[in-house]
């Protein structure tokens, strides 16, 4: 690629910013242009349901890199703006604030947004999503217990990634929290039976009301101390009525995808991209969470929401736009902490018909192997770091154990990973 062509990328987060950042590291000399929607540098989203609405991380904390670096490497960064309108002819984004932008390469790193439920009160003062730093602020101020302050009544709807972590954050300040989720098990669409059923022990232990496989039917609000009526109960199917007076709907995300549609790019729960992460323009990439890509791992194209993953396909981006194009095959990787525990995942384990232990749960050290058809397809592991290490090597390498070796006693990934392939 000649060095004088122009990369613009729309999306400022994670994806966004290594994507320019990548490029630079890899040579690229062109201009770089960085479009953000929200007026902050670019920042990390996975401290907002934890430290940072704990109230133990600062704003500057949150930063992927300061305002320097992006100066220093010659990356136009425009904060505050929105991109309106591709055209794909003349090679144009067109910006909320009337101005243009041309490329001659596009990243769309235009992420996603909070899933809204259709209900009943969703207007009432203190009921909340926790997308961007914004939200993270409004709640941080909330959750904050001055001395002598009464705990809240918090009820989280959806018992996800950032239901559990803010559920584990609020429980940490003192507050009553109530999680009702519509499904039969926390983190149902992320990990296996036997790690659900282990965080639902763990944060019932902590003092988290679990409401599993009931459904909201509606807020009900009244007379609160912020302008309008405040939330004061959570409706549920059935009748029943939980006090709140603080409501965090968590719900699952969708794909930013309007620009992609405006452009007539292919869409289809999420912006559809190849192999290499190139849509249906070959001029235009789209990686991060709103990208729906062919997987290795699990056969078919699917969305992967993760930092990791956001982080791995700008990489990949950057290679193919400096001339190195590559099929993107990279582990899946997935990590939350909740309370002291540290969940890391490697692969895809929601497909998993058997569930190997390593470890003693007991103890919150453990590993689960996870295997569909006798072929390991993921690990789950609580504060064992070094398992999910090397169960990113072996899914990478194809190197891995079979249900019986993992099941001799003494058996260990590390021991295993160093065994020929």
């Amino acid at each position: 690629m000649a060095a004088a062509e122009a990369v613009v990328i729309v999306g400022a987060g994670q994806a966004g910013s290594d994507t320019a950042a990548a490029l630079r590291s890899r040579g690229f000399t062109g201009p770089i242009t960085l479009i953000g929607e929200e007026p902050h540098l670019p920042y990390q989203r996975p401290p907002l349901s934890k430290g940072y609405a704990a109230g133990t991380a600062d704003r500057s904390d949150l930063e992927l890199r300061p305002a320097a670096f992006y100066a220093d490497q010659g990356i136009e960064l425009r904060c505050g703006v929105r991109a309106v309108e591709l055209d794909r002819t003349t090679r144009t984004v067109v910006l909320g604030d009337g101005g243009t932008v041309r490329y001659d390469r596009l990243v769309l790193a235009t992420g996603s947004r909070p899933r809204v439920l259709p209900l009943p009160g969703l207007d009432h003062a203190g009921v909340h999503t926790l997308r961007g730093v914004d939200d993270a602020d409004a709640l941080r101020r909330l959750l904050a217990r001055p001395d002598g302050a009464r705990p809240k009544r918090l009820v989280i709807v959806g018992a996800g990634m950032i239901g559990l972590e803010l559920a584990a954050t609020a429980r940490g300040l003192g507050h009553h929290v109530t999680v009702v989720e519509a499904l039969r098990r926390v983190l149902a669409r992320a990990v296996t039976a036997r790690m659900s059923a282990w965080l639902a022990e763990e944060h019932t232990r902590r003092g988290v009301r679990l409401l599993l496989g009931h459904e909201v039917e509606g807020l009900l609000g009244g007379t609160g101390p912020n302008p309008g009526p405040g939330v004061q109960a959570v409706r549920l199917h059935g009748g029943e009525q939980i006090p709140a007076e603080l409501v965090v709907i968590g719900v699952g995300v969708l794909p930013n995808v309007e620009l992609a549609v405006q452009a007539g790019l292919a869409v289809g729960d999420g912006v559809l991209v190849d192999a290499k992460l190139r849509t249906s323009d070959p001029a235009i990439h789209a990686i991060g969470d709103c990208a729906r890509f062919p997987s290795p791992y699990e056969g078919r194209p699917i969305r992967l929401e993760s930092v990791q993953n956001a982080s791995d396909q700008a990489r990949c981006v950057a290679a193919a736009i400096t001339g190195e194009p590559v099929a993107y095959r990279a582990v899946p990787r997935f990590w939350s902490g909740q309370y002291d525990v540290n969940l890391q995942i490697a692969g895809l384990t929601g497909g998993a018909d058997e569930v190997v232990l390593i470890g003693d749960p007991a103890r919150s050290r453990f590993s689960l192997c996870c295997f569909r058809q006798g072929r390991l397809i993921g690990v789950e592991s609580v504060n064992r770091p070094a398992d999910h290490g090397i169960a990113g090597r072996l899914l990478a390498e194809g190197n891995t154990p079979t249900p019986e070796q993992v099941r001799r006693p003494g058996f260990d990934l590390k021991a295993h990973a160093v065994q020929p392939v």
